[in-house]
């Protein structure tokens, strides 16, 4: 018998190990080893619909859960330039075509990029949108075709402007505000009337561009309101306005340009700020060791608010407003030969053929990749949220803002981030409210039902009356009367437990109707009988046996909670912005204006949240149907 015991434990072991199927059981016999949970999790697995609802929810709930921690969002973080970005990943996307040509040049602008190949065409690539009737793709076409041979481009924030080698010059982009007015500087205009004017830097900045020429002379043209344009057509004559920055004409070796102003390098090394603006952080801080000659400054670039210097030891100066880490230079390995200016980033070419970024790493345009680092790096071009590296062999890297897969707001927010944490924050609120709510429920509807009588009246008249309130216009007023002093993580909570409190009179019907029918039956009366205390009864044997039924009621009701907090978000009385819910998403593109023209950013929040929803629905119809003893019949 021993041994046939252990050739019996062998034989299962074996056979688990190599998928052996036992003996088939009969009916009777599967039905008595079979448990109630068992029962309902086959009968819930074989319905379609909830598992497709299951699948779909648990990668949701993972997202908005995980999400986070990968994607996080900074609330108080905004950027006009990048509002209303359309989806899409072709930012960088340089053209096959201008690569296979030969690049020769490359300028970026905040969200797109120019090329010039070397046969002499301009390319263009990346969100070129700028208004409903104006795209930066609409390039000149005898740029496109290689007619005409430039030899300087620039890229601004809402135009671009080419010269070629006859000085004739050609824009693209928005032009209504004096951006393609070059004539508009006298300066300019007299020497290019009598032919006197060789270029060796074209600029272009937000709405206005820069010329610097050989004899050291910066042209300025544009949009005088945003920039100090005018500083160059004679001294201001105004009191407090007497600064003279025409002085540095004939004496300027380049030029960096921020966002709405200009500084200069000067031929014998130093730096001057060569604006009107005397407060200008760009004047008032800039160090006195730069303006003095104490050192010399072999290289300058800028960003939009801040300017860099790189002197001939190889020591890096950073100066005026820093609001994304630009003053944070990293230790270098070797010294800096050339200094490239993003919107919020610096990148750095050194003597060792070393490429290294730093500032705003947001969308990783300070981050350079290992495999520039392993190239021969022979030309960088930087420009806005990117950088492009050309290696020896003629390939180009590139690093920095690629795109936003669903788009951005109007604020220039990513939109798959703000859903991600959004959700979270959505299935948090949903999840603790129909918690807070199950426990009323559950606890008055056992009492009600168990003792009834006078207490069950009671909690009865309370219930109906809490009933009878209408729901949303009641939430509406609670929420309304929230200090507005509270913060929003405050308001979170607070909405949690209006929304508990207030969705309980459900659960609590169902619940006491379930005890009113259980505790008739023979097990209550045997327990009784064997002197278990009542409150033992109710906890230990009635609700486990009603909790079948409340596990479809706690799942609809998730879902119920999660679209009252999100209607309340998107009729302004719940969750406010900066904290992203999936309702004030969806509140912030209540405008015909963002229904038609930006779809992207109502789609993708109502899509991800009506999906939710009904997955959740679908889920508690399956428990509801594998929980009926009807569907267990074979």
């Amino acid at each position: 018998m021993a041994k046939e015991k252990k050739k019996s434990t062998f034989g299962a072991v074996l056979g688990r190990m190599f998928g052996i199927k036992k003996k088939e059981l009969n009916f009777q016999e599967e039905e008595a080893l079979q448990s109630p949970g068992r029962v309902t999790a086959r009968n819930f697995f074989r319905r379609p619909t909830a598992v497709f609802g299951l699948i779909v929810f648990v990668l949701i709930f993972a997202l908005v859960m995980i999400g986070p921690y990968f994607m996080p969002i900074d609330l108080g973080h905004s950027d006009s330039n990048l509002a209303n970005i359309a989806p899409g990943y072709n930012m960088m996307d340089v053209p096959d075509e201008m690569i296979k040509e030969g690049i020769a040049d490359i300028v970026a602008g905040q969200t797109y990029g120019v090329g010039l190949s070397e046969a002499g065409k301009i390319y263009t690539w990346g969100y070129t949108r700028v208004s409903n009737t104006i795209d930066l793709k609409d390039v000149p076409v005898e740029l496109t075709t290689g007619e005409v041979n430039v030899v300087y481009m620039a890229a601004g924030l809402d135009h671009a402007v080419a010269i070629d080698e006859d000085n004739n010059f050609y824009f693209w982009g928005n032009n209504r505000l004096n951006q393609d007015k070059y004539q508009s500087n006298a300066e300019l205009n007299r020497a290019l009337l009598m032919n006197k004017l060789e270029i060796k830097q074209l600029e272009a900045g937000n709405q206005f561009s820069v010329i610097l020429d050989t004899d050291g002379n910066v042209y300025l043209w544009g949009n005088a309101s945003n920039v100090d344009l005018d500083c160059r057509q004679a001294e201001r004559e105004e009191e407090g306005m007497s600064y003279e920055p025409r002085k540095y004409q004939g004496n300027i070796e380049k030029v960096a340009v921020t966002s709405n102003a200009y500084v200069c390098l000067l031929k014998d090394g130093t730096v001057a700020y060569t604006g009107y603006q005397k407060d200008s952080p760009l004047n008032v801080n800039l160090p006195e060791e730069l303006k003095n000659g104490s050192v010399k400054v072999v290289d300058i670039a800028a960003s939009s608010q801040c300017v860099a210097a790189v002197d001939e030891t190889g020591k890096v100066w950073v100066w005026g407003v820093s609001t994304k880490g630009e003053k944070e230079v990293p230790v270098m390995e070797s010294h800096p030969v050339k200094l490239y200016g993003g919107r919020y980033h610096f990148t750095a070419l050194l003597e060792n053929g070393d490429v290294i970024s730093w500032g705003d790493d947001m969308y990783g345009q300070a981050s350079v990749p290992g495999s520039v680092q392993d190239e021969q790096i022979v030309d960088l071009f930087c420009g806005g949220y990117q950088n492009y590296a050309i290696t020896a062999d003629g390939d180009i890297e590139t690093w920095g803002l690629k795109g936003f897969l669903c788009g951005t707001d109007e604020q220039g927010r990513d939109v798959l981030a703000r859903i991600v944490n959004g959700g979270k924050t959505t299935m948090t609120v949903g999840a603790i409210a129909v918690i807070i709510a199950t426990l009323i429920g559950v606890l008055l509807g056992g009492l009600a039902g168990y003792f009834g009588g006078k207490l069950d009246m009671t909690i009865s008249r309370v219930a109906e009356v809490v009933g009878g309130m209408p729901f949303l216009p009641f939430a509406l007023i609670l929420s309304a009367v929230i200090p507005k002093d509270v913060s929003n993580i405050q308001r979170v909570y607070i909405i949690m437990v209006v929304l508990g409190v207030l969705s309980w009179v459900g659960t609590f019907r169902l619940v006491r109707a379930q005890i009113f029918s259980q505790r008739e039956q023979e097990y209550v009366t045997a327990a009784k009988a064997l002197g278990v205390k009542e409150g033992t009864i109710l906890r230990k044997h009635i609700i486990p046996n009603v909790m079948s039924v409340l596990l479809v009621s706690i799942t609809l009701d998730f879902a119920t909670c999660m679209l009252t907090e999100s209607t309340l978000s998107y009729l302004g009385f719940g969750i406010t912005a900066p904290t992203p819910t999936w309702g004030n998403m969806l509140n912030t593109c209540n405008d015909s204006i963002v229904i038609q023209q930006y779809w992207w950013r109502w789609v993708f929040p109502a899509a991800i949240f009506g999906l939710c929803t009904v997955c959740i629905n679908l889920i508690g119809d399956g428990l509801r149907d594998a929980m009926d003893p009807k569907s267990n019949g074979r």
